[in-house]
């Protein structure tokens, strides 16, 4: 997500407040939100698969997935 969206979600927020939005723009907020959402999920995923712990004796292990 490219900071040109993230300005749009934000102005949509903003009328929101004020003035209230029109259907079309409460679709546009919504389909930008889950963008926005899945784009986060996707980078905590990323540098979550790149954490590793280390025990007192130094030894590395990968984080794994709860099942």
């Amino acid at each position: 997500m490219d900071q040109k969206q993230i300005d749009r979600i934000n102005e949509l927020a903003q009328k929101a407040k004020t003035s209230g939005l029109t259907e079309e723009e409460l679709l546009e907020r919504a389909a930008l939100r889950r963008e926005y959402i899945e784009s986060y999920r996707r980078s905590l995923v990323a540098q979550l698969d790149n954490t590793y712990l280390v025990d007192e004796k130094g030894n590395k292990s990968k984080l794994r997935k709860k099942d």
